[in-house]
């Protein structure tokens, strides 16, 4: 099966996505999640673009030379680029709660109070945990804390990301892409636009909205995400088996908790409906 890598958000590391690996397990695929540079492991060495997007690269030639690229906030703005660079390593791409254009008049704003909070005596671990533990369930809470807080990243990743433009980037490339958003992320504001530009190459992309879901989809609703995931495996394989990837979004999605729209334009609703992942097959 084509192979997963995961990429986790800024400040987390690869263990956020322990529930993603057990899915993927279960579904036959081979998996590698790695910690970016600043982050888990890597925590001595400081963030930088360039090595994030290397990172993703030695991930891929580690299970085979091309994957299906996973990533989510930091993550899928690194995947996106990688997929931009590396196009023949990225069968296709799942970028979560990462729709907000970097270059935005706000980043200004979060790289200033990033930086003040960096300097604080603590690097702000209070707040870290306080909204950590505020936003989200136990398993998910022990699932971030595993591999350690990176609380002096925050400021480099926003230095290096704001030189991205992320809609040329995902029109550089035609593999299937899939934008996967909560419903309540602060992070959708350019999703339209930036579907608009994975399809101008001819790409599958597809926009998928969980119901009820914060920033941190894939903790949020683990189910949900890991389903989305699975579908947009399941059109990578598709798509490398040369057959036209213009297709009728899945009809799965409302089932698995997700809403898929077709068009930049307009977007359905649909209810959660939460269920455990089937066992291995």
């Amino acid at each position: 099966m084509l192979p997963v890598v995961l990429l986790h958000g800024s400040r987390t590391s690869a263990t956020m996505w322990r529930r993603q690996v057990d899915a993927l397990h279960a579904a036959g695929a081979t998996v590698v999640a790695p910690d970016l540079p600043g982050h888990g492991s890597r925590r001595d060495v400081p963030f930088g673009l360039d090595d994030a997007v290397a990172t993703v690269g030695d991930a891929v030639d580690s299970v085979g030379g091309r994957a299906l690229v996973v990533g989510l906030s930091l993550g899928g703005y690194v995947g996106i680029e990688h997929r931009a660079r590396r196009p023949e390593q990225c069968a296709g791409l799942v970028a979560a709660s990462c729709c907000t254009s970097p270059d935005t008049p706000l980043r200004a704003a979060w790289l200033h109070l990033a930086r003040w909070i960096e300097r604080w005596p603590d690097s702000g671990a209070w707040l870290n945990d306080t909204f950590v533990r505020g936003m989200l369930d136990d398993a998910s809470v022990r699932d971030l804390a595993a591999g350690g807080f990176a609380l002096d990243a925050m400021g480099d990743v926003l230095v290096e990301v704001g030189a991205l433009d992320t809609r040329r980037a995902l029109a550089a490339a035609d593999s299937p892409v899939r934008l996967v958003n909560g419903q309540w992320d602060h992070f959708r504001g350019h999703e339209r636009s930036m579907l608009a530009a994975a399809r101008s190459s001819g790409a599958d992309a597809r926009l998928v909205i969980v119901p009820r879901a914060r920033h941190l989809v894939s903790l949020d609703a683990p189910v949900a995400f890991s389903r989305a995931v699975l579908e947009a495996h399941a059109a990578c394989a598709t798509y490398g088996r040369g057959r036209s990837h213009a297709r009728t979004p899945p009809t799965s999605a409302a089932e698995f908790g997700t809403t898929t729209t077709s068009s930049p334009s307009r977007a359905s609703a649909v209810a959660v409906r939460r269920r455990e992942l089937p066992p291995p097959t």
